[in-house]
């Protein structure tokens, strides 16, 4: 389910912030916060309570929509805007938890002091919770990786969509998100740092002249070439006889791409090279088996 655009949110939440706004100031309630009693919340405290949860969700949500306009071709900066929406979406939490408190009139600072021991308590349990963020942390700061990078962590390949403050969301081709606690991303490895190269392996008959074949090779490679100049960073390149399989010599092509061209580029090139040998005179060839009989 896609999530609703934060433009909406914004949208609701603002008319929301003004409509409580204009009520307690026509009824007089929000006159009435400076002088609210301890003796427990009545219907002033509670109109400050939801101007005060409205117009912060109403200020996250309009943050978020001008990240949501940033669109950073670095990956580095694409990092940044994604860590800065989730901190946003934690401040705003502890905003309103600590301004609906003191709206209720309760004693902050009796909950901090007490908090020490809950903390001890807590810490024990939220044990991963704490290394999930440690983890992320140290991942930023020694930049292993970036929101648009290409890993593979656990066997999963994808695209980084997401850095959070606990999780990485990693999507691969299909669409399928994969979110990872950030203790758990190790063993990464980031193939965005190099050039890939997509492999293609074509085999031909054995009655084929060879070396007549690999003369004509290097200008379909060259066409190969011109016609995919968007996929393909360089002319592809012959390396030799990769095989002597039971029915045909197969020989082995690769081509340098980008990371994300790495499986359309090993199509590519498997297409072309069927048609070009095909333009040559040479068929691809089927599984034979010899008979000898006495």
């Amino acid at each position: 389910m896609q999530k609703k655009r934060p433009i909406v949110k914004f949208i609701v939440f603002a008319v929301l912030t003004a409509a409580v706004a204009l009520w307690g100031s026509s009824s007089g309630l929000l006159d009435g916060l400076k002088g609210m009693r301890p003796e427990g919340p009545g219907l002033a405290n509670l109109a400050g309570v939801a101007l005060m949860v409205f117009a912060t969700l109403a200020v996250e949500y309009l943050v978020l929509l001008i990240l949501s306009f940033l669109k950073p071709e670095k990956h580095r900066a694409r990092t940044a805007v994604s860590l800065a929406s989730n901190i946003v979406r934690y401040i705003a939490a502890i905003v309103i938890l600590c301004g609906v408190l003191a709206m209720l009139n309760v004693d902050i600072g009796a909950i901090l002091a007490g908090l020490g021991i809950v903390a001890l308590i807590i810490g024990f349990g939220a044990e991963s919770l704490i290394s999930d963020v440690v983890t992320g942390t140290f991942i930023l700061l020694d930049n292993q990786y970036n929101v648009g990078d290409i890993i593979e962590v656990g066997g999963f390949r994808g695209t980084v969509s997401d850095i959070g403050i606990r999780t990485t969301c990693v999507t691969d081709t299909g669409g399928n998100v994969k979110i990872i606690n950030n203790s758990d991303m190790k063993n990464i490895l980031n193939r965005s740092d190099n050039v890939s190269k997509a492999v293609a392996d074509f085999s031909v008959p054995y009655e084929t002249d060879l070396p007549a074949v690999e003369t004509k090779i290097p200008a379909l490679l060259d066409s190969i070439y011109a016609a995919h100049t968007d996929v393909f960073r360089a002319v592809p390149k012959y390396l030799g006889v990769q095989a002597l399989a039971d029915s045909a010599v197969v020989l082995r092509f690769i081509a340098e791409v980008g990371e994300s061209d790495i499986y359309s580029g090993a199509r590519l090139l498997n297409h072309d090279l069927l048609v070009g040998f095909r333009k040559l005179g040479v068929e691809c060839p089927f599984p034979q088996v010899d008979v000898h009989s006495k």
